[in-house]
């Protein structure tokens, strides 16, 4: 049975309110802290196959070399991979970061666009990316969507789908638009800290009164 918007807006309710007590992830503590489309753009490249407190401390050495596309560029690639190290892949990034900051300044004036179409223009920038920099960096209605967020709304009810993709299409029509912008964050701080991969830590969630566990086969 499919979830109603008064129940999916429990859920959110409810997650929100509990989720004051948890961290922001690594690259909503870099738009919180900056509200700088560029830097949430760099460090969700960071953060692609990559735990949050590495994403925080690489993003963290890199913008203290560089915080603008023109700076950036003027960086070897070797700086740069050596600067976001340990994150997964580094020098494939390193590459990538370098070639999307040429990249802005050439084709966008050094600015990160701030509609879903140029930003899938980008070399590197995916879905996730993109809608990340919409919702975060420039507070425009979007809905990103990870591995956290794929399975946890699969494991709520709120959507029954294959795909992070087809997720995020099922989501924009499902979800509340209120709650499009922080959706991200709430539900991959939420993945991190109860609603695990394996083993979710379900006696002491608090949506567990509306959550059907769906795909949950062991929890605690």
């Amino acid at each position: 049975m499919a979830r109603t918007p008064e129940e999916i807006h429990r859920i959110v309710r409810t997650l929100t309110r509990t989720s004051r007590q948890w961290n922001p992830t690594a690259v909503g503590a870099v738009a919180q802290d900056s509200r700088d489309p560029f830097r949430v753009l760099i460090a969700c490249l960071i953060s692609l196959r990559t735990k949050d407190a590495v994403t925080a401390e690489a993003s963290a050495r890199l913008f203290r070399l560089a915080r603008t596309p023109r700076a950036m560029v003027r960086l070897p690639a070797a700086r740069i991979a050596r600067a976001i190290y340990p994150a997964g892949f580094y020098r494939t990034k390193a590459r990538t970061i370098k070639g999307l900051c040429r990249s802005l300044l050439a084709e966008h004036g050094g600015k990160v666009p701030d509609d879903l179409e140029r930003l899938l223009g980008l070399k590197g920038v995916g879905r996730k990316t993109a809608n990340l920099v919409l919702t975060i960096g420039y507070g425009k209605p979007g809905i990103c969507v990870d591995t956290h967020v794929h399975r946890i709304s699969n494991r709520l009810g709120i959507v029954r789908t294959m795909t992070p993709e087809e997720t995020e299409f099922t989501l924009r029509r499902v979800l509340p638009r209120r709650h499009w912008i922080p959706y991200n964050d709430l539900l991959v701080t939420f993945g991190q800290n109860l609603c695990k991969p394996i083993s979710p830590l379900c006696g002491t969630c608090p949506v567990q009164v509306l959550c059907p566990r769906l795909g949950v086969t062991k929890h605690r």
